[in-house]
């Protein structure tokens, strides 16, 4: 099969022919409609994350068609159409998982990074960790509700947001996340580069009622803000932006140091809640609401073999909402 394939030269991806994986015991083998570009692709391939499991095919937000069952599948089909997200597997057995926190499985294995992900023809999957897409959502547009969506649910539902919310880097999880929080009743205000105009429009387009650059206060107290990008200095500035009892979450896998602050910023019961990876409950819970409240991903759609210039694109800022990669017609 073809695949794009990181074997450890930072920045640098090799498109090769690669062994079509086999479905083990419990996994589907997949053919790849429709694979998201995140930020934690970039994280993986520039060096950013430690240990990836080398060499190693990225992407982890995967939408296919099950083509084949290993030995003892009996949740999925030949003929469904699932998606795959950021956790592949958790060892189901340590506190954690018994705990109904297996994102914090010390055991886990996370596609795209230490399990082969999706920038391929092919890709196999545990079943119990697939998500059912439903038939009317096409596949470029699950593709990026299975990191950007469902991290963004889990920053959200943990931010505990009362009335008024930040979002701090306004792409494709940011633009998500608001449309949740428009849904709910809850005022949006959106935080992007000086300058990016683009995704200031695109905030707008989606129910924030305000839009405006990272270094700025917003015009009213926020009762939570969460921030997506990877710029650790948003720590403080978003700390100056909530109200007291207000929470600041950290959206993302991979950060820059955060700078040291006057602990009057975080005083009057100010908190600061990291994320790590997600749950399949998150995965279930996002797509049951979206039965009811969809939502509508601001989709860049390029061809798999432009995959390094999404990235690139990514990299640059120069996107607005979700890139993802199309495989086969879905």
């Amino acid at each position: 099969m073809k695949a794009f394939v990181y074997s450890g030269q930072h920045g640098e991806l090799e498109l090769k022919e690669y062994p079509s994986p086999r479905p083990a015991p419990h996994e589907v083998l997949l053919e790849v409609e429709a694979c998201g570009v995140c930020r934690t692709d970039l994280h993986v391939i520039d060096g950013e994350l430690e240990h990836p499991a080398l060499p190693v095919i990225p992407g982890h937000q995967i939408v296919g068609r099950v083509i084949a069952a290993g030995e003892g599948v009996t949740l999925r089909r030949v003929g469904d159409r699932v998606g795959v997200t950021w956790l592949s597997m958790s060892c189901g057995h340590c506190r954690y998982c018994r705990s109904g926190r297996e994102n914090l499985c010390t055991d886990a294995v996370f596609t795209g990074y230490t399990h082969d992900g999706g920038y391929a023809e092919y890709a196999v999957a545990e079943e119990s960790y697939t998500v059912p897409i439903p038939e009317g959502l096409p596949s470029i547009d699950a593709a990026p509700l299975l990191c950007a969506g469902v991290i963004g649910y889990r920053s959200y539902t943990m931010s505990c947001v009362k009335e008024t919310l930040g979002i701090y880097g306004f792409g494709s999880a940011g633009h998500l996340v608001a449309q949740l929080a428009v849904q709910d009743g809850v005022e949006v205000y959106a935080f992007t580069r000086e300058g990016d105009a683009e995704a200031q429009e695109l905030a707008r387009s989606v129910g924030a009622v305000w839009a405006g650059h990272s270094r700025e206060l917003p015009p009213v107290e926020l009762s939570a803000a969460i921030i997506f990008a990877s710029a650790g200095e948003l720590v403080p500035q978003a700390l100056r932006a909530v109200e007291r009892g207000g929470r600041v979450v950290l959206g993302g896998i991979h950060m820059t140091a955060i700078p040291s602050f006057p602990y009057e910023l975080l005083w009057e019961e100010r908190s600061i809640q990291s994320i790590a990876n997600c749950t399949r409950n998150d995965a279930v819970e996002l797509f049951k609401r979206l039965e009811q409240e969809p939502v509508t991903p601001h989709v860049t759609e390029f061809a798999f073999k432009n995959a390094p210039a999404a990235l690139e694109a990514l990299r640059s800022g120069t996107l607005a909402g979700s890139a993802v990669l199309r495989m086969q017609p879905s």
